[in-house]
């Protein structure tokens, strides 16, 4: 009969390791960027300077029946806006740089496995973007004069199934990209795409039919929908389970691709 042998008296359990393997990844990151200035600015105050600056934008749309009012386009706008800031735009370039810098490559080589790696890197972005959203969720909030979110919980999971899906989406933008100077724009089609379609600086509802229909489609579009449905409180169990799994397809479609195709040396 086999017998199990207890562990060695002070022997660290492969959750506490792989804790503490994320811990020491998000540490360097976070020091590496509080030394990045340019970085510091693209993350945190650009947008802040956006979300304040939609108002004006989103006061001459035309919101008539479409249920929604400028606090209801704003506030899940500003912070999809601080997730693609702070998460995405800012990892594409964390990943490019550390692989071509061999960074990556000498991680691998140890304990840190590769999910460690990506997700221990981006831990300090995730931070940044959770605090910043908090922020300007109070700030926009008394700057509308706006009533607090009637449904919470879909803030709280729109902005978690957002991160996980734009932290996969900039490794796999990294896994297409050739240098850190390229890094700048290879981000740049996805982001400007969902920008514009879905529904972060204008609501979709006011796209012709066809264009709406292709648009709901689009990966961050459910994640718009459930922060939206935070502040209008519209959204039944049924949307909520619906949006949710379309997110998370999306998500594993992402992550799929990455395993497939993410680079850990070199390009150039």
């Amino acid at each position: 009969m086999t017998t199990l042998t207890p562990a060695p008296a002070g022997s660290t359990s492969r959750p506490t390791a792989a804790g503490g393997r994320l811990a020491a990844l998000g540490r360097a990151e976070l020091t590496l960027l509080l030394r990045s200035r340019a970085t510091l600015v693209t993350a945190v105050l650009l947008p802040s300077v956006t979300a304040f600056a939609m108002r004006g934008m989103v006061k001459g749309l035309d919101l008539g029946g479409t249920g929604l009012s400028v606090a209801t386009v704003m506030l899940p706008g500003a912070l999809a806006t601080a997730l693609f800031f702070a998460v995405y735009t800012n990892l594409v370039g964390v990943y490019v740089v550390r692989r071509e810098g061999l960074v990556l490559k000498r991680l691998r080589s140890g304990e840190v496995r590769d999910w460690e790696i990506l997700v221990g890197s981006a831990l300090p972005a995730l931070a940044v973007a959770f605090v910043q959203s908090v922020l300007l969720a109070v700030g926009l909030t008394v700057f509308l004069d706006a009533a607090a979110p009637p449904a919470p919980h879909l803030v709280v999971l729109g902005l978690l199934l957002g991160m996980a899906m734009l932290v996969a989406g900039a490794a796999l933008t990294a896994a297409f990209t050739r240098t850190a100077e390229s890094a700048q724009l290879t981000f740049l089609p996805f982001l400007l795409v969902t920008m514009a379609a879905s529904g972060v600086f204008a609501p979709r509802e006011l796209l012709p039919d066809a264009a709406a229909e292709v648009a709901d489609r689009l990966p961050f579009s459910p994640v718009m929908d459930l922060l939206r449905g935070g502040w209008t409180g519209d959204l039944g169990a049924v949307d909520q389970l619906r949006l949710t799994l379309l997110a998370l397809v999306w998500t594993g479609v992402a992550v799929f691709a990455v395993h497939r195709r993410f680079r850990w040396g070199p390009r150039s």
